[in-house]
Order: C-alpha cells, then structure tokens, then sequence
C-alpha cells in the first residue's frame, strides 16, 4: 500500500515529523511518498516526490498514492484544481471543521453539548462588546481564525473603567479608549466575544484541558492523551505557545482534584469521545466528509462543570516526546483503515 504525505513543502527535510511518518509506514507494511501539489502529474497518474531511502529523501516516481494524509495548510496549497482533483479519486485523512464560531453554531445547532457551549457572538460593531461586558462583567475577546492562544484579550468592567488584559500586561482603558481598541482590531480581522469562564488551579492560575482525539487503524474514535496547559502567572491564556506550560495529566488531578483523580480523568476521556464522535456525525451529515484527528480544549469551573473553549482539526503532537510515536501510529493505521475501505466499495 502506498500512503501519499501532501504538504504545501517542496523539501522534505523541513517537515520535522515526516521521517516518524515514514519510518512507521515501513513498519505498518505500507509505504510513505512526500509530495506537494506541484509534483503531481495528473496527465500520466503519478507523483514526481520523495520516498526516505537509505537513509535519505530520494526523488522517486509513483503512481498515484492510495490514500493522502493531507497535512499541509490549506492556505498555503497553491494548485487548489490539483488538490480538488485528487479529492476525486483518492481519499484525503484530513477536512476542516471551520473556526472557532462555525463549530460553535454546528454544536449550538445539535444541541447535544449546548450546556457545555460558552455563548459567542460575531462582533459587528463596538456596541456587541459592551453588551456582553453589561451583562457578564468579564468576556474574552478573541479572533475567530486565531491559534496558540494568539491576540486574545480578557476585558472586565470595573465601575466606569474597563480593564483590558493581553497575556499578563494590564492596562485601564476609560470607554472612549476601548471603543478605539476594539474597532481597530475587528477592521484587521473577524473577532468574537465571550463570557469568561473562571477555570483555575488552587493557585489562581488559569488552566485547561487539551484532549487530543484520534481514529485508530478500525476507525474508531480514541483517547491519544489528555494533558493539562497551566498559564503563567497572571496570564488567562493557557496555551503553551503562549507562555503556559503542561505536566502529566495524574500529577496535576491528585493536586487539584486529590480524591476525585479517576472521576475527573473519566468524565474527561467520556466527553473528549463523545464530542469527536458528535462532530463526525455532523461533519458526515453536512459535507459527507470524515474527521480523523481533534483537539477538544475544555475548561473546568469550581462546580466541576465541563466547558468548551475550542476545538481545533490539527491539533499537533501533545508535548510529551513520547506520544509522538502514537500519534504517528494511529494516523497511519487510519490512512490504511480508509484505503482497504476504499478498495472493498
């Protein structure tokens, strides 16, 4: 079997990970070639890539792979017609769920998880903003396409001054200085606006959950792991790329949760499943396309209570060096889960 590895790339020294997905093909029984949509030659049905041997990356050509891990950015595959193309005839692991604000309508929509959906709303004008601080006192204003936690504000209401927080810089704005903040930022790109949800540690540090989710080589949705992000100090953003940092997901519930350490550890391994599996059904249903991988960030508040903050379709590998390997496993035994499929239709 032969498993294609589209990037938008040309060399494929600079994709980190790529000789894990490679090596693990060879070990899974199947073969691995690395190409962009430029080294597609759909005339004679084959590709102008690279396959690691000897080890090195050779320049090879092959016919048309049987399944395509897609795991460059969408934005940045040039030759969309080539891509579209290869959509057509071989199956691709991976499809978009949209952003922040499109999976919270999907998820609004179903209503299976609606308790657990923080109210988000498109800002059209400065007036959304001061609606929702009115109303809740604290919101997080945030980009609807951002990612690693990037350009996102927590804003409260404190008397007539309102406190605007980016990272763990504060600063006092009087309504004339946040009406100038907040119009600037949504003429550069679309923001959303949120209640804060208080999830922190016994310390008073913000943290939250990343349960990475994954098909495995039978299709079915699984646990690849489950680790707490605890922000700097003063910071509301918990993401690691911004400055928080993780540990192992038993050390940080017997410190925060003590006796509930199992209860918690299920109730989160239960809800990262059940909402991949939701947005599967909903993504089959509405574009009759399959989900392979999710990043489901959660929050926890004082009750206990389970909230969504985002769910992203590539998540990365979880920053522990040795799940990388499980992450590359289960992508290769899914990639060959669709191709065997494939052939029996």
């Amino acid at each position: 079997m032969l498993i294609g590895y589209l990037h938008h790339r040309k060399d494929p020294l600079k994709i980190r990970k790529l000789y894990a997905y490679a090596a693990t093909s060879l070990m899974e029984g199947a073969e691995l070639v690395y190409f962009s949509p430029k080294m597609v030659d759909l005339t004679n049905q084959v590709i102008n890539g690279y396959m690691y041997k000897n080890g090195t990356w050779e320049k090879v050509i092959t016919n048309l792979p049987d399944v395509i891990i897609n795991a460059g950015s969408p934005m940045k595959l040039n030759h969309r017609k080539v891509v579209k193309k290869l959509k057509k005839q071989i199956p691709f692991t991976t499809h978009s769920i949209g952003n922040k604000l499109t999976v919270y309508r999907r998820l609004l929509r179903d209503g299976t998880f609606k308790d657990n959906l923080i109210p988000s709303h498109l800002i059209k004008n400065t007036n959304d903003v001061f609606t929702y601080l009115d109303k809740y006192g604290k919101v997080i204003f945030k980009p609807t396409n951002g990612h690693q936690g990037k350009n996102i504000v927590y804003l409260e209401k404190v008397n007539n001054e309102y406190h605007v927080k980016v990272h763990t810089n504060m600063e006092i704005f009087t309504k004339a200085q946040l009406t100038s903040f907040i119009e600037k930022s949504i003429k550069q790109e679309n923001y959303l606006v949120q209640p804060f949800i208080k999830s922190t540690t016994k310390a008073g540090l913000a943290f939250d959950f990343r349960i990475h989710t994954q098909k495995d080589g039978e299709g079915k949705w699984v646990i690849c792991a489950i680790y707490p992000r605890i922000a700097k100090k003063g910071s509301v953003v918990a993401n690691i790329n911004s400055g928080g940092f993780t540990c192992t997901l038993d050390s940080f519930l017997r410190t925060e949760f003590e006796e509930k350490v199992n209860e918690v550890k299920q109730k989160l391994r239960e809800f990262g499943l059940s909402l991949s599996k939701k947005l599967d059904e909903l993504q089959i249903s509405e574009y009759g396309e399959l989900l392979d991988e999710l990043g489901v960030d959660v929050g926890m508040d004082e009750n206990g209570k389970i909230w969504v903050f985002e769910v992203n379709y590539r998540p990365g590998c979880p920053p522990i060096f040795y799940l990388e390997l499980d992450v590359v496993r289960n992508a290769i035994r899914y990639a060959k889960y669709l191709a065997q499929k494939r052939r029996i239709v």
